[in-house]
């Protein structure tokens, strides 16, 4: 059998993270993941596990006992919270604005669930009273939805929809990986059940760890399900008298077991991502919540400033846009995919397209975490503006710069 290459040292170029997620790790964050290696139940580890508890209750703004990080990326956080709360024949209603309501129908569906979908054109939300009808017509046990959906760049504003639920005994599930750190979310004032995010957005982490919070209430709902493997289960477990939870790796009451003082050996947690997401939540904290909403919202008024100025359109409902990501139409005149392209591979910046009936049609620009800065703006806006003229689109030298510094300073 011939030698099969080692391949060479990882050298990746240094890009400049633009899109809609991920975008570029905080150094912090990134010196927390070289941190040495610790056994799952050494008393320093447990302590991290323990700080990370309440650094993730604070980004959450909750008291919620039960605020933890499931193993994977903000995907894995959907599926504990799903897999754990549906049972077979559950009716639950999603409202989709966009990809991301699509996939919690996927994995509610796949969970067994009686999944009723509402439907509104991309690049809207939803009005309260169109989600409390659903809810009274249809008696959902679960109401699942996205906060904001960067596929649109819209923010479903929640402030109406939790007393909706508790109103009619549904659990609310909200889906924050693109808003939490970037936007105002809120959940105990808003009466959320369970949320969980990811860190790779506005927390200028890696992808590989999702936080998640829940209250009493989904407590109530679980204990019926409780389970213990075999091989582990203390002596005179009774089980939950209500179905198995389908999958074992986010099955959330072992995990509540593993992250309490009981520290049930579930399974090894991932250390270098519980370091980065106790870092992640640190710097984000440090600063203060409601100064890094402040500044996602201001660097994005001048990436958009700069943006029309160049006289390219921006897409959506402007009431309801994000504060860390844009929609921008493609204008009819370039190929959006080789705009894309050329400021990769020529300035090593990365801008994002986007999915289903957007596709080719607008860009995505995110101004998230550690990239939502001035200068990381201005430098966009000008490789953007020298591209498209590259390109043959008329864009007036300059004017998208000279827009955002009139905003930013």
């Amino acid at each position: 059998m011939p030698d099969s290459p080692v391949f060479e040292d990882l050298d990746p170029r240094p890009s400049l993270l633009m899109g809609p997620g991920p975008v570029n790790v905080h150094p912090r964050v990134l010196r927390a993941m070289s941190m040495p290696m610790l056994g799952q139940f050494d008393p320093q580890f447990t302590q991290y596990m323990d700080e990370t508890m309440a650094l993730v209750r604070r980004i959450f703004r909750t008291e919620n006992q039960w605020s933890f990080l499931i193993n994977g990326t903000a995907r894995a956080g959907i599926e504990a919270a799903l897999s754990s709360l549906i049972t077979p024949g559950d009716t639950v209603l999603v409202p989709i604005f966009g990809r991301f309501g699509h996939l919690l129908t996927e994995i509610a569906g796949r969970c067994g669930g009686t999944v009723v979908a509402l439907e509104t054109d991309w690049g809207t939300v939803f009005p309260p009273q169109v989600i409390g009808a659903a809810v009274e017509e249809h008696k959902p046990q679960l109401v699942a939805m996205v906060h904001g959906d960067t596929s649109t760049t819209m923010a479903q504003p929640l402030d109406e929809i939790g007393p909706i639920c508790r109103a009619h005994d549904a659990l609310l599930f909200v889906d924050t990986t693109a808003t939490i750190g970037g936007m105002p979310f809120e959940v105990d004032a808003w009466q959320i059940d369970i949320a969980s995010a990811g860190l790779q957005k506005c927390l200028s982490g890696p992808p590989g760890s999702a936080p998640i919070t829940f209250n009493a209430r989904v407590v109530d709902r679980l204990k019926h399900r409780k389970h213990v493997e075999a091989g582990i289960q203390p002596p005179g477990f009774e089980p939950g008298d209500g179905p198995r939870i389908q999958s074992n790796y986010f099955d959330l009451p072992m995990l509540m077991d593993y992250w309490s003082e009981a520290r049930l050996n579930h399974h090894t947690e991932s250390t270098s991502m519980l370091y980065a997401a106790r870092e992640s939540l640190r710097v984000v904290l440090e600063q203060g919540l409601e100064t890094v909403w402040a500044r996602h919202r201001h660097v994005s008024q001048g990436l958009r400033a700069g943006l029309e100025a160049m006289g390219l359109s921006l897409y959506g409902d402007p009431q309801y846009r994000m504060d860390n990501v844009t929609g921008v139409y493609i204008p009819e005149s370039v190929a959006g995919d080789d705009v894309r392209t050329a400021m990769l591979e020529d300035f090593g910046i990365e801008i994002g397209t986007s999915f289903g009936p957007l596709h080719g049609k607008i860009w995505r620009i995110g101004t998230m975490g550690y990239v939502c800065r001035r200068q990381s703006v201005l430098s966009c806006l000008a490789a953007l503006d020298v591209t498209l003229r590259r390109y043959g689109y008329d864009a007036p030298p300059g004017a998208g710069v000279t827009a955002a510094i009139e905003v930013l300073g």
